[in-house]
């Protein structure tokens, strides 16, 4: 019996949050092997898969599939958009992130234009209609039958009697179970959606992907890329107020986190580019440098400032007299009370700005950057070659030229890029394709141990399952051991009966006779290995 599509869903789902991924792109490859035709809710569990996976070229090919579908709802167009958004990011793709990001708010902008259009047209016909609709809407409600009542006669012929169960040859009750499953399992797939969100049908860009892409761009030293970015966005988005526009908000927390000289490059793209901005940017830029004592910086700035026509405040000349004190240029100090008191400049400062800064300061929500201040300062640098060069070995592996692999693996060793369980993943399958291959699969497992004990590296319950498959069909006890405590430290599932089956196939007879006399060290640890091993699988 072959599973149908429905149950080929919730396997690939299960797969998907129980992160066993790579298993689940195992099962995708035998699709066509058992004849399974794919639905919209698979096409979406592909796209699940292929991002998990890093398979960016695949999202690609399916992308038209998805475009040219006609039955798939606002949630799996939202979720598919998700998956292809965070595979350019994983990527490093930051043009084509931007890209897709930027022609979501144009769609949005042309939608909202429309439906502006479409409201006030459907507003008028309702007016002139009105009259008529009250004019006839009293006779005729007595003679239709009650509302619901047809509802209600289609929930009773969908009930099943005891007879009609009892004679069910088709599991009908069972496919309805079945259904219920997968709608339950892909609600939790949708819950996962972080980038993308719509509203009235139309895909938006979140927060979130505003954020990944600003922390993307400053890691890429990529300033100019992300100012035109951010203020095409603006252009776009619905207009908001020059001191609190999405730019503003990234160099005020380049300023909190110290980067004031990518703060500084950020103000002058965007004078460069003739937007506008008020004074509080400036004023906490100068403070900063203030602070940290960069006289050259101050005249810089305070000349740009004069240039947008900005007018600093009382707290600004503040911070620039005391700077001038401690630099003993007391005759600096007085021009510039004399200055400030010329352009009879008001008190009060900038306190709301100030506020900000304290608040994302004490991790407080401040919006987006607050948002912002926190995914900097909490993420990890992201290694956008890693998944480039996993492509290329799952390809080789794949493909079973495992010496092709081995010097994939090597260049991407030469050029800095760590391994990850993605990629020993690929080797180790790769290994266990062609057969006999334990020498290998025992050196991976070494370079994966050094790692973890020398860098924040986790590995995952499908690579560690099939190491110890490796190990276990091999006969290699010692390191089957050492992958079971790690796996039992990681609380991760192990399928002792799995493992009983494998080595009653391989190693019945293994060790069954008494204990040699004679025998060295290295044989007394291999039997105490396999002994330890057999009495954890529970034979005796």
């Amino acid at each position: 019996m072959k599973p149908n599509t429905t149950a080929f869903n919730i396997a690939l789902a299960g797969c998907l949050l129980f992160c066993t991924t790579r298993k689940a792109e195992q099962l995708l490859h035998i699709m066509p092997r058992i004849c399974v035709k794919a639905d919209a809710n698979l096409l979406i569990v592909m796209a699940h898969i292929y991002e998990r996976n890093g398979r960016r070229e695949e999202l690609k090919k399916l992308q038209r599939h998805i475009d040219e579908a006609c039955n798939l709802t606002d949630i799996q167009f939202r979720q598919f958009y998700n998956c292809l958004l965070t595979c350019h990011l994983k990527f490093g793709d930051l043009d084509s992130a931007s890209n897709m990001v930027l022609e979501m708010l144009r769609k949005a902008k042309d939608a909202r234009n429309s439906l502006a259009v479409a409201t006030c047209v459907l507003e008028a016909a309702r007016n002139d209609n009105r009259a008529f609709t009250a004019r006839i809407s009293g006779p005729n409600l007595s003679q239709n039958e009650p509302e619901g009542s047809h509802k209600d006669r289609l929930i009773e012929h969908q009930i099943i009697s005891y007879e009609e169960f009892s004679r069910d040859r088709n599991f009908v009750k069972l496919g309805n179970e079945a259904k219920e499953v997968l709608l339950s399992l892909l609600a939790k797939l949708q819950t996962q959606v972080e980038l993308i969100t719509t509203e009235h049908g139309i895909l938006q860009p979140t927060e979130k992907i505003y954020v990944k892409l600003v922390k993307a761009f400053l890691e890429a030293g990529k300033l100019k890329d992300l100012a035109r970015f951010l203020i095409k966005a603006e252009k776009e988005d619905s207009p908001v107020s020059n001191d609190d526009s999405a730019l503003v908000h990234v160099i005020k927390s380049c300023i909190s986190l110290g980067w004031l000289d990518q703060a500084h490059d950020l103000l002058d793209e965007m004078r460069f580019a003739g937007v506008r901005t008020g004074s509080s940017v400036y004023a906490s830029l100068l403070k900063a440098y203030c602070k940290a004592n960069r006289l050259r910086e101050v005249t810089s700035l305070l000349r740009d400032a004069q240039k947008a026509g900005i007018q600093l405040d009382s707290s600004c000349y503040d911070t620039l007299i005391q700077s001038r004190v401690l630099q003993q240029d007391t005759q600096g100090a007085l021009d510039l009370f004399k200055e400030m008191k010329e352009a009879k400049i008001p008190g009060g400062g900038n306190p709301e700005f100030e506020q900000l800064v304290e608040g994302c300061a004490g991790n407080a929500e401040a919006g987006l950057m607050a948002k912002l201040l926190r995914e900097i300062r909490e993420g990890q640098k992201l290694d956008s070659g890693v998944h480039d060069w996993n492509n290329v070995i799952h390809f080789f592996c794949k493909k079973r030229l495992m010496a092709d692999a081995e010097k994939a693996l090597a260049k991407m060793r030469s050029l800095g890029h760590t391994p990850n369980a993605q990629t020993f993943h690929s080797m180790v399958t790769g290994y266990a394709a062609i057969g006999g291959k334990y020498i290998e699969v025992t050196e991976l497992w070494g370079e994966m141990k050094s790692l973890a004990s020398s860098a924040p590296i986790k590995f995952d319950q499908e690579l560690l399952d099939s190491l110890l498959y490796t190990f276990v069909r091999g006969g290699f006890f010692v390191r089957a051991n050492e992958v079971v405590n790690m796996m039992e430290k990681g609380n991760m599932f192990i399928d002792k009966y799995k493992y009983r089956t494998l080595y009653l196939k391989y190693h019945k007879t293994l060790y069954k006779g008494k204990t040699p006399k004679f025998q060295t060290e290295s044989q007394l640890k291999k039997r105490e290995a396999a002994l330890s091993f057999k009495k954890w699988i529970g034979i005796c």
